[in-house]
């Protein structure tokens, strides 16, 4: 009876816990709200809305340092505290943001330096993102401002979590200050200037450094790729940066935070006018570490452009920067650009797309439309009247259908069998690079293709950091896209990794250089040569070349451009050779068997479709072509397990035309409409449509 009575109590403290700690008990949908930029009176009304579209968390305070001290080390924090009340009575939850990622004007004032240098000179006020984050100054009165805001709310019960600075990077900063810090990195980690410039070729153009003292500032490295050593490893120490400055704002706010509260990031991608690929300028994997929930922005185009890759790389990547954590999407937009403003059901499609990766949270930036400052034209959930809008209303839907089905789709486990292994060092190497093969392409270039082609075939990916000593045995087949900078323990991994049964589909200008950005002196591909079965010499840029007897399939795609490498096979299968009179006895791609397994070489950049046909070969080679496989896009499928151990998949639609599909898997209930879905029975979607199916 004792027994009972303490497990009795123990589960009702778990409940109380997870009662507290948001994300473990509902599924959170919200947005950033400003209390403190609306034109007049308002809040109640907001919070009314709010709750009338099922929102149950916003994120405030990350934006209005220059409101909440508006003088040095005065102190207003009415915006906050009324937000707070007002949203505690709504029954809503807070995120508290720490505002350091826009400093006031008497900060600039009082100390100029805090503006950047960077490789373009200094930064003038006015933008965001401006400053450099290792000045002391500035860390002195960015601690303040974090530790006061944290005294005032700490024990405020509506507060679930913290989010740490806004969408970090280093901002290119490159002043005397970080210079000097470079220098002492670089005595830390060589040791001695033989060693860096032997390592780095400085004996180049008179680059030899002699003298610790005569250590030159980089910014005309950087500027001007004279040397990409010595670039990578000065963009490698400004992503350190980035790690310490989250790491040191995650360890102020957890001396105030409570057990039950969770400590985040923002981070975002490499923009493009939206999301689109790895980012250069933060080391994402590390910089997660200190954090508990790994959170993530994702902006992406819609209407006839919507095909949801970014918000499934954005949620792939996020996922496995924690190693398979759930994550949180903390901004993604609800009408944004102009252009971008959904279609109906466009905006349903895009929510669940987001759980479907994983995600725990979806946060709209922001509430409302603004009237001044240049993100006038980026409209919120609400238009600049503050009325209910069709995306407004579609947004009730969403916020109904979270609430009722967040016990079947919070925390949902995926567990993936391809990888794609990515690497800011390799990025930082290959864009260096762009104007000695006049490429036009950079890092991410190459790396989305293969990604798409994934998404497309509806193959779930995870991301694998090859810069941490990455665990690959549990994957069957990694997608390795132009690892151009790479230690010789990681690609002598690769080959083990082979080796021992598994696949790997390496792109060109793989193993070319070690991880300082030196050449291999030994036959390229470097050490994967091994596993590949493969050797070259000599490369150059495509003119009119396609593939001999269109292997693959691909049509009028069949075309090679920006980059072949002229390939002689040693023990490697030829799968398609190139269709040249001077280069037609090279390889364009081959296949090795390499002890249990096989690596894949594309030699060249191809098209998007040819991309496609020879990913499909691969999966097939490798029996990974499965019942998924028989979907394709506009068809996505996404699927993982939830909290009571049963399989739920999600079915899209991304396109404007209703599809017809057969469900070939368990019997289950589709959970939006409660009904019973029978194995092998049709399915209809809907334009834009989503269905979800708990298996039995």
């Amino acid at each position: 009876m004792k027994t009972r009575l303490i497990l009795s109590l123990f589960l009702i403290i778990c409940q109380a816990v997870n009662a507290q700690n948001g994300q473990k008990e509902k599924l959170l949908f919200g947005v950033a709200y400003y209390d403190e930029y609306m034109p007049y009176e308002r809040l109640e009304k907001d919070v009314a809305m709010m709750k009338d579209a099922g929102i149950n968390v916003v994120r405030i305070a990350e934006s209005t340092w220059s409101t909440v001290e508006p003088q040095d080390n005065v102190w207003d924090f009415k915006s906050i505290d009324r937000v707070l009340a007002a949203m505690h009575k709504g029954g809503i939850k807070v995120i508290i943001g720490t505002p350091t990622y826009a400093f006031p004007t008497w900060l600039a004032k009082k100390y100029p330096e805090i503006l950047a240098t960077t490789a373009r000179g200094k930064n003038q006020y006015g933008a965001r993102q401006n400053m450099d984050i290792t000045n002391e100054h500035f860390r002195f009165h960015a601690e303040r401002v974090i530790r006061k805001i944290m005294e005032h709310v700490k024990d405020h019960p509506a507060i679930i979590g913290y989010q740490v600075d806004n969408e970090t990077k280093h901002y290119g900063t490159a002043g005397p200050n970080v210079q000097k810090a470079f220098v002492q990195y670089m005595k830390d980690k060589f040791k001695t200037l033989d060693a860096v410039n032997k390592e780095f070729g400085l004996d180049y153009w008179s680059n030899r450094i002699n003298n610790w003292d005569d250590f030159p500032t980089v910014n005309g490295t950087q500027s001007a790729s004279i040397n990409a050593s010595l670039n990578s490893e000065f963009s490698k120490f400004q992503r350190q940066i980035v790690t310490d400055y989250l790491t040191w704002q995650t360890k102020i706010v957890k001396e105030y935070a409570k057990p039950s509260q969770f400590v985040t990031q923002n981070f975002d991608l490499e923009w493009r006018g939206y999301s689109y690929g790895i980012q250069p300028d933060v080391d994402h994997f590390a910089a997660a570490k200190a954090l508990d929930v790994a959170g993530i922005d994702i902006y992406h185009p819609t209407q006839d452009n919507l095909t949801g890759i970014e918000i499934s790389l954005g949620g792939d990547l996020t996922r496995s920067m924690k190693g398979g954590k759930n994550f949180f999407v903390i901004e993604t937009e609800a009408q944004g650009f102009a252009q971008w403003v959904p279609y109906p059901n466009q905006l349903r499609l895009q929510a669940f797309s987001h759980l479907a990766s994983g995600a725990n949270m979806l946060e709209y930036w922001h509430w409302h439309s603004i009237h001044n400052s240049a993100e006038t034209y980026w409209k919120g959930l609400l238009s600049h009247d503050f009325e209910p809008n069709p995306t407004y209303n579609e947004a009730k839907t969403i916020g109904k259908d979270f609430d009722r089905l967040s016990e079947k789709l919070i925390d949902l486990k995926k567990s993936n069998e391809v990888a794609i292994l990515f690497s800011n060092e390799a990025l930082t190497a290959f864009n260096a690079f762009s104007f000695g093969w006049g490429a036009r392409e950079n890092y991410n270039d190459i790396l989305r293709p293969y990604y798409d082609a994934l998404y497309k075939m509806n193959v779930g990916t995870d991301f694998i950091d090859g810069t941490k000593n990455p665990e690959l045995s549990k994957y069957k087949l990694i997608v390795v896209p132009a690892l151009y900078a790479a230690s010789d323990d990681l690609l002598k991994k690769l080959n083990q990794f082979v080796k021992d049964g598994g696949h790997v589909l390496y792109t060109f200008k793989s193993g070319f250089s070690d991880e300082n950005v030196k050449v291999r002196t030994s036959i390229q591909p470097g050490i994967i040569n091994e596993a590949c079965g493969i050797s070259y010499s000599q490369f150059t840029i495509p003119q009119n070349i396609s593939l001999k007897g269109d292997p693959f399939g691909a049509g009028k795609e069949n075309t090679v451009n920006s980059w072949m490498e002229l390939i002689t096979p040693t023990t490697a299968k030829v799968l398609a050779y190139y269709d040249h009179p001077s280069w037609g006895t090279y390889a364009a791609v081959t296949q090795n068997q390499f002890g249990k397994g096989t690596a894949t070489y594309v030699g060249c950049m191809t098209t998007q479709t040819l991309t496609e046909k020879i990913v499909k070969s691969t999966l097939e080679k490798t029996n990974l072509w499965k019942t998924e496989q028989q979907f394709a896009f506009p068809i996505i499928l996404k699927s993982g397990v939830n909290q009571q151990g049963k399989n739920i998949r999600y079915f899209f639609n991304y396109s404007a035309v209703p599809q017809k599909i057969q469900y070939s898997f368990k019997k289950g209930k589709e959970l939006l409409s409660n009904k019973v879905v029978s194995a092998n029975s049709p399915l209809d979607l809907e334009a834009w449509g989503v269905l979800i199916v708990e298996e039995d």
